[in-house]
C-alpha cells in the first residue's frame, strides 16, 4: 500500500464518484474515508467546534504523504462535506496548538478524483483545488475525471481508474514513498 489516503464526499456513497473512487482504491489498496460518516462542523471563527471528528481525521491525513480528494462536481464546486473539510483546514493554520501540524501539509502530494456530466472538470472547480493546494504548499499530482452522464460503467471508465492509479503510484515512487 502506498502512503496514500482518499477523502470521499458525495450525496450517494455508491453513486458514480463512489464507484470510480472504489475502483481506484482497489488498484492502490488505499483507505477511503467517507466524510458523510463523520461529524464535521462548519468552520467557526471562534473554533468552538473542536470536539467534532475533524481534528482526528486531520491527524490521519497528516500521517500520509499523498491525499486523494474525491467528489462529484456539483454546480462547478465540490460536495458540501468536502467544502466543510477544506474550510476546516483553516483550523490547522489559525489555532496556535494546531499550527505546527498544519505546516505538515507542505510537500504532500494531492490528487483529485471527480465525476460530472461533462467531458472535462470545470475550470472553476479545478481552480479552487489548485489555489488551495498552492496556498497549503501541497504538490498537485493530477486529476482523474470521468463523464458519467450515462452513469459509471466499468467497461468505459476502468481504463481511467487504472491510468490514474498508475499516476498516483508513480508519483509516490518519484517522491521517495515506499510501498508497504
Amino acid at each position: 500500500m502506498l502512503n496514500t489516503i482518499a477523502l470521499f464526499s458525495s450525496s450517494r456513497r455508491n453513486g458514480n464518484t463512489g464507484e470510480f473512487m472504489d475502483r481506484i482504491a482497489s488498484e492502490l489498496a488505499v483507505e477511503v474515508v467517507d466524510l458523510a460518516n463523520l461529524r464535521l462542523s462548519p468552520y467557526d471563527y471562534d473554533h468552538r467546534n473542536r470536539d467534532d471528528d475533524f481534528e482526528p481525521l486531520m491527524e490521519r491525513v497528516l500521517s500520509h504523504e499523498q491525499v486523494i480528494f474525491a467528489t462529484p462536481i456539483y454546480w462547478y464546486a465540490v460536495s458540501p462535506a468536502m467544502k466543510v473539510f477544506l474550510d476546516r483546514i483553516s483550523d490547522f493554520l489559525e489555532v496556535p496548538d494546531l499550527l505546527p501540524k498544519g505546516r505538515q501539509l507542505r510537500g504532500k502530494n494531492a490528487f483529485i478524483v471527480c465525476t460530472s456530466i461533462c467531458d472535462e472538470p470545470s475550470a472553476a472547480f479545478m481552480a479552487a483545488f489548485h489555489e488551495t493546494f498552492e496556498y497549503l504548499g501541497m504538490n498537485f499530482g493530477g486529476v482523474a475525471h470521468v463523464n458519467c452522464e450515462h452513469g459509471y460503467s466499468p467497461a468505459v471508465h476502468d481504463t481511467d481508474a487504472f491510468t490514474f492509479s498508475a499516476l498516483v503510484r508513480d508519483t509516490g515512487v518519484r517522491s521517495g514513498l515506499s510501498s508497504i
